[in-house]
């Protein structure tokens, strides 16, 4: 069963699904969630508060979601290219459906999406409580690309490591190049990865 946080971000998340951020109403995220206005606002102190906070659990479980295609290949065996495609797969799936990650990956938020400044004036009479922001572009790009060297750092221990955050590096900037511009498939470009990966190992750079 979800906390009262969870729920509270996931009609939030439904609600920016339906409607740009700035008509979303937290009376209505609160109703949806089953708990009242004085809890969401307890919960997250503001709107803005309420916004950084589900910024920062997608791009959490975006994250979480790179580990768990890097570790899906290390059981299937898959050498570096094809571990670094299944990573690639995962981003462009989940930046294709959600919105608040593609915004985080490259830093291009449209109108509906909200702004994650820092909320300059919380309330007085709520409990003050400060939300984490999403990591910037560069911040969230540059998580990516650790999680992936060091997944195959302990996968392919053979491998340089400095070879490997290179190719990495690589990859993940091929890989936002088709969130930003799609490939004729997914397939395409995660197999253009994958050979971009291998291409650069096997040269030792």
């Amino acid at each position: 069963m979800p906390t009262v946080r969870e729920a509270l971000l996931d009609a939030a998340l439904s609600a920016l699904d339906a409607q740009p951020w700035v008509a979303v109403r937290m009376v209505d995220v609160a109703v949806a969630a089953g708990v009242s206005r004085q809890t969401l606002y307890n919960e997250f102190g503001s709107k803005e508060g309420l916004a950084r906070a589900l910024a920062r659990r997608e791009t959490d479980d975006f994250l979480a979601g790179v580990e768990r295609a890097l570790a899906a290949a290390e059981h299937r065996g898959d050498d570096a290219g094809d571990s670094f495609a299944a990573a690639t797969a995962w981003t462009l799936h989940t930046a294709r459906h959600n919105a608040l990650v593609r915004a985080a990956l490259t830093g291009c938020r449209s109108d509906r999406l909200p702004d994650l400044a820092p909320d300059p004036a919380p309330r007085a009479y709520y409990r003050p409580r400060i939300e984490e922001s999403a990591p910037s572009p560069r911040a969230l790009v540059a998580e990516f690309r650790t999680r992936a060297a060091g997944a195959f750092e302990h996968t392919h221990p053979k491998l340089d490591p400095a070879d490997l955050g290179r190719a990495c590096e690589a990859a993940v900037r091929l890989t936002l190049s088709y969130v930003i511009a799609p490939a004729a498939s997914d397939n395409d470009a995660c197999q253009q990865v994958a050979r971009l990966v291998r291409g650069l190992l096997a040269r030792g750079f």
